[in-house]
């Protein structure tokens, strides 16, 4: 199914906006729900944050960027708040290290909570009470808070995904539900044509700075896979060596394989019955239909080129996905893994189940320019030493979706939802 036009804007009346608001905010706690206090303070590695941690920094945003410069006489809820809450915004002042954040037993899982309805309740009435020209100044910050919100609830499922991996009871985020079992679709490789085309967001939709501005690329022909390759496929190139063949991986990642880092996907384990990984839903053996998730770009890269191919440019990736609708394994399904595909004809599962790496280095596109202040730290500060990932999990939101995301992350890193597609030049 295609969508003529995929900049289609949304709703962004008052009341669409607030309701909007309301929706995420009870997502991210419905996601905190179940767990435990114990569960919402303990950090599993540097990389991960405290459920406790993200639920208050979300909030820490909205206060610092939207009540206390634009609502007259609001309060900070706790001026200690902005130490402790703030991740990397050097304009707003000095944090608490990354690294650290699980021993911030106080304030307490309540507190957070009470902390969170504060907010909450003073961002109604902001958005009540601001008047039509006011809240066309605000639109725009209050887009960027709950995007950015959405993108903690990924982060929330896969820190806890983390955490209780490490844990020896290998304890259930949530009841592992059962799908009905596919056979992978045999994969096919769909062309496309060289030439001079543009990429990057363009229009009235919301979009991070990143993804602009629009611009001009070259390509040459290239053909695309139908679908992520599967832990099926995964499982034949660890049958035939490849995490033991040194000509299929870069330096750096074969140091990480030679240091034991790498043996097979983040969360696998290999017991008599054969190898099981650990997800949301608990132990259980891997699908052989369904995507690989939570291998790194090295690994990746290291697939590709024991399968003869590549991983696409985020050009090809966004040039191909273009007019598809934005579909798929979302966090809305509550699978919360990837699942195997009944394919048709043409692309599959390009948004949803697994984020998808490519080979393009997270850069600056041409006459990209980071909003003055603060925000400004958002995204532009870290386009350096990253790679660029593509389409969305079974992690992400659906409506935080769309063609021209640029995901980012270090290439050594594997607790994200990822996975991967190959390319080939045509």
């Amino acid at each position: 199914m295609r969508l003529k036009d995929m900049d289609r804007p949304r709703d962004v009346s008052r009341a669409a906006t607030q309701a909007r608001f309301h929706v995420v905010r009870r997502l991210t706690e419905d996601l905190a729900h179940d767990l435990h206090p114990e569960d919402q303070t303990v950090q599993s590695m540097p990389d991960c944050s405290p459920t406790k941690w993200h639920l208050a920094h979300v909030s820490w945003f909205f206060e610092t960027f939207i009540l206390a410069p634009h609502l007259p006489g609001y309060a900070v809820a706790d001026p200690r708040f902005a130490f402790l809450f703030n991740s990397y915004y050097e304009a707003a002042g000095p944090r608490h290290a990354r690294f650290a954040r699980g021993l911030i037993t106080r304030p307490t899982v309540e507190e957070v909570a009470g902390y969170r309805a504060r907010v909450t309740a003073a961002m109604d009435g902001l958005l009540s009470r601001a008047d039509d020209g006011a809240f066309e100044r605000l639109a725009p910050l209050l887009e960027i808070g709950i995007n950015h919100e959405q993108q903690h609830q990924e982060l929330i499922l896969m820190d806890i995904l983390n955490l209780f991996a490490a844990n020896p009871l290998r304890p259930a985020y949530s009841p592992f539900r059962a799908h009905a079992a596919r056979i992978a679709a045999p994969v096919s490789f769909h062309e496309f044509p060289g030439g001079i085309f543009e990429i990057g967001h363009d229009g009235p939709a919301f979009a991070y700075d990143n993804e602009s501005p629009r611009h001009a690329v070259l390509l040459r022909p290239y053909r695309l896979a139908s679908r992520p390759v599967t832990n099926g496929e995964w499982l034949a190139f660890m049958d035939d060596g490849g995490y033991r063949r040194p000509e299929l991986w870069l330096a750096d990642g074969w140091a990480r394989v030679k240091a034991g880092e790498y043996e097979a996907p983040l969360y696998w384990e290999k017991d008599e019955a054969g190898w099981q990984a650990m997800s949301l839903g608990g132990m259980h053996a891997p699908d052989p239909a369904a995507p690989v998730v939570h291998v790194s770009y090295f690994e990746a890269d290291a697939y590709a080129r024991w399968a003869g191919r590549r991983l696409p440019s985020e050009a090809e990736w966004e040039l191909a996905a273009r007019g598809h609708r934005v579909a798929g394994n979302f966090l809305e399904s509550g699978a919360l893994r990837p699942l195997a595909a009944d394919h048709g004809e043409g692309l599959g599962q390009l948004f949803g189940d697994v984020w998808e790496w490519t080979e393009s280095p997270y850069v600056a596109y041409p006459g990209y320019r980071p909003a003055p202040g603060a925000i400004g730290e958002y995204n532009g500060k870290f386009m350096s030493g990253q790679m660029v990932l593509r389409g969305g999990s079974c992690a992400t939101p659906a409506d935080h979706a769309r063609a021209t995301y640029r995901n980012f992350f270090y290439p050594h890193q594997r607790w994200p939802f990822a996975g991967l597609r190959l390319a080939e030049d045509a």
